[in-house]
């Protein structure tokens, strides 16, 4: 990151993302009974994919606050 550049993921709005390990991926998949093509996709180019350094097929968790579940667990794919 160059210098005096702010991380987009300090940004109050943007929710913890993390790339997932292989066996956690196939943890998930195995659970919900789906494949990887079936994920919620996100692109290459998204900001905070650039910044967390997430590849193409990479899986990524997204951690949201829930005012009614305290937190809410989403998953996406990583595509071009």
């Amino acid at each position: 990151m160059k210098k005096g550049k702010v991380s987009i993921l300090a940004h109050e709005l943007v929710p913890p993302h993390e790339v997932m390990t292989e066996g956690e991926v196939e943890e998930l998949l195995n659970r919900y009974r789906i494949k990887k093509e079936q994920l919620p996709k996100i692109k290459t180019t998204d900001p905070v994919i650039k910044e967390i350094k997430a590849k193409e097929g990479d899986v990524v968790r997204i951690t949201r606050k829930s005012r009614t579940a305290g937190k809410f667990l989403s998953y996406r794919l990583v595509t071009k």
